[in-house]
């Protein structure tokens, strides 16, 4: 096992392109890091750069205590995992497993010692004299999970590996990687485009936005404080509503006053008498819009319902804002009929309307 330091890791290809903006982070000993982000948001290349496969253009990336910029992939102690599997298709499930090992030279003895113990770890045992022709693509994935995993590697790397995988198998692998993570102790490194997955596996995420971090946190703590809209709105399905305006002070509390002249009341919320006046983006998530009255509600008209069997969605239009909120199964209003709906106040998050970025909550609580 060992750490990932980033300090200041910069890609730039030939054409110009800055791919990564100085990336600076570290990866604890046998922490499971995710790195989340829209296509072209730099995850995949950060990921290709701890395994060798893209040069560093400036910075210093270490593994363990050895900086590894112009170590070769082989030789930097790492087993990568990718999307579209690579397995040898004339070749069993065992002979996967065992070819990167007889290559680096390991005896029969330990070649089939630790073919063995990945093959329990996965549940691949039954299928071990399979080809991959043979097998499900879940089934697959787990003999490349297994493929790194017979390499006892300090770091593994894992490109988007279950982007391939139905919605059912997505979980159920999910799941498998997440035990033995727990299992084996070892660093992971985890790149998706998938929230689900990223706030589900990761102790930590990184999320990444045209090459430059946004946050780093644990799942939790990047869906409760987001530091900006991005992230905001990246985390979180349905994702966050924001409503852009100017906060003013109303006959029952804090008001949030729109382009067209409508009005949102956002009741007790706290906020610093500073910020009124100011255009601000104020975003709730749909859990916190409910249905109900109180000094914090208004009418809003049902645009549609959608029950998805634990909880409904419900897509609302108020003061001409497109809004979502989400309920447990109940009886509900039909479609085109109004709602009385009011926000949380104590669940609302404060963005600075020019540059996305949030406002602290001790300004919140003056």
């Amino acid at each position: 096992m060992a750490k990932v330091q980033f300090d200041g890791v910069r890609k730039v290809y030939d054409n110009g392109q800055v791919a990564v903006h100085g990336a600076t982070f570290d990866i604890a000993d046998g922490e499971l890091m995710v790195l989340v982000g829209p296509s072209g948001c730099g995850k995949s290349t950060l990921l290709r750069m701890v395994a060798g496969l893209e040069e560093i253009s400036a910075g210093t990336l270490r593994i363990g205590e050895r900086v590894v910029n112009d170590v070769a992939p082989k030789d930097r102690d790492i087993a990568m995992v990718f999307q579209n599997y690579a397995l040898y298709p004339h070749m069993t499930v065992a002979e996967n497993l065992a070819f990167g090992l007889k290559l680096r030279g390991h005896d029969k003895a330990e070649v089939q010692r630790r073919v063995q113990q990945s093959a329990e770890a996965l549940g691949l045992t039954s299928m071990l004299d399979k080809l991959p022709r043979a097998m499900s693509g879940g089934q697959r994935q787990r003999v490349a999970l297994g493929r790194a995993l017979v390499r006892e590697p300090s770091v593994f790397l894992l490109d988007e590996p279950l982007s391939n995988l139905d919605a059912k198998l997505r979980h159920s692998v999910r799941t498998e990687i997440a035990q033995l993570h727990r299992k084996l102790g070892t660093t992971m490194i985890y790149v998706t485009h998938d929230q689900v997955e990223a706030m589900t596996l990761g102790q930590r995420i990184v999320v990444l936005n045209e090459g430059r971090i946004q946050q780093i946190d644990t799942p939790m703590a990047l869906y409760e404080r987001p530091a900006n809209l991005f992230v905001a709105g990246f985390l979180g399905s349905p994702a966050m509503n924001v409503l852009r305006g100017t906060l003013q002070r109303g006959v029952g509390g804090v008001v949030l006053r729109l382009a067209d002249g409508g009005e949102l009341p956002l009741g007790s919320a706290m906020v610093d008498p500073a910020w009124l006046g100011s255009a601000m983006a104020v975003g709730m998530r749909p859990e916190h819009l409910q249905p109900g009255q109180g000094e914090a509600s208004f009418m809003a008209r049902i645009e549609g319902i959608e029950p998805v069997g634990n909880e409904i969605f419900v897509n609302l239009q108020a003061a001409g804002q497109a809004l979502v909120m989400r309920v447990a199964p109940q009886t509900l209003p039909a479609v085109g009929q109004e709602i009385s709906v009011q926000a949380l106040s104590g669940a609302l998050h404060f963005f600075d309307a020019d540059n996305g970025e949030r406002i602290e909550a001790q300004r919140q609580a003056a």
